[in-house]
């Protein structure tokens, strides 16, 4: 998917510029609160939650702006410990989720399975629109307040550490867990894996949207090249040089906040990097133990465990 260009990139530039007479760019939060979005559609997979394998994951639901979504949360074991707990977000139409429990080859593992074989705590949320929840996709808008609806009610969970609480996602996923760490530093560090500097770049696939049609403001919402003075949590952007490295590459050119860490995987790809890539955050989360992050991550320490698709 490398379609974003340095054209594209000077265009979204002109119009956050625009934008930015209105609203400083360092205040994605306060903007969204000011808007409301005309982009509203039903999803292609109307699909319940399956039931996952007891032990595994449960099903649950959380409340949020539009009604209860479906969940699945790893299960309390019930021996009265606290544990860092991660929020992943899945790519494709981001919405809606289905098994992520079964094994994946290490070579495309997008269940990052990694963290809750590290013992690790997890919660995949749909969101709304997605699967039988209420609500309609809103093109990776209001699916942001989804998200942080879904942190509050992990804090809540009793084998949870409520200061231990991260976030992932991949591909749209990893696009859309950009936008939340513009919009909130709710979550301890945010991990995002071949995202893209505009999401309506996907096109109708993911987004079926006319954007030409609607006003700018529609696609600059939904754009993370803009928003990155707004991060005030820690942020790490990772992709490998065979996937969109262009996109990252884009993102990390603009980029002056030092609060975003912008990690370039070489020989690896947009699904192979992600199976050594989590395995390696689960670790570092383990040990993150302070009062604050201290989790670092660079090409370095990647490269070291990458492993090229056979």
């Amino acid at each position: 998917m490398r379609f974003f260009s340095a054209i594209a990139a000077a265009a979204l530039a002109i119009c956050a510029a625009g934008i930015a007479k209105a609203q400083p760019l360092d205040q994605f939060a306060q903007l969204r609160t000011e808007v409301q979005t005309s982009i509203h559609y039903a999803s292609s997979s109307p699909d319940p939650l399956p039931t996952p394998p007891s032990g595994v994951f449960e099903r649950i639901t959380y409340p949020s702006a539009v009604g209860s979504l479906g969940a699945y949360i790893t299960p309390n074991p019930g021996d009265g410990v606290r544990r860092p707990a991660i929020i992943w977000m899945t790519g494709g139409e981001t919405n809606t989720i289905g098994d992520v429990w079964s094994p994946r080859p290490r070579d495309n593992d997008q269940s990052a399975a990694a963290y809750r074989n590290a013992g690790i705590v997890m919660m995949f949320p749909s969101l709304r629109g997605g699967n039988t929840n209420p609500g309609q996709l809103e093109g990776l808008f209001g699916e942001i307040d989804d998200v942080l609806a879904a942190a509050d009610f992990l804090a809540q969970q009793p084998h949870v550490d409520p200061t231990r609480i991260y976030l992932g996602g991949h591909s749209t996923g990893g696009t859309l867990v950009f936008l939340v760490a513009e919009a909130s530093d709710r979550f301890r560090a945010v991990f995002s894996f071949g995202p893209v500097a505009a999401a309506h770049a996907y096109g109708p696939d993911f987004i079926p949207a006319d954007f030409a049609a609607l006003p700018d403001w529609e696609r600059l919402l939904r754009a993370p090249i803009v928003w990155m003075p707004s991060v005030r949590g820690r942020l790490f952007v990772i992709e490998a040089t065979d996937g969109n490295i262009d996109q990252l590459q884009a993102m990390r050119d603009r980029n002056q906040n030092p609060n975003i860490s912008f990690v370039e995987v070489a020989g690896a790809d947009h699904f192979n990097v992600l199976a050594p890539a989590n395995e390696m955050i689960a670790r570092r989360i383990l040990a993150d133990t302070g009062p604050t992050t201290n989790i670092t991550l660079t090409a370095q320490d990647l490269q070291q465990t990458a492993r090229p698709r056979r």
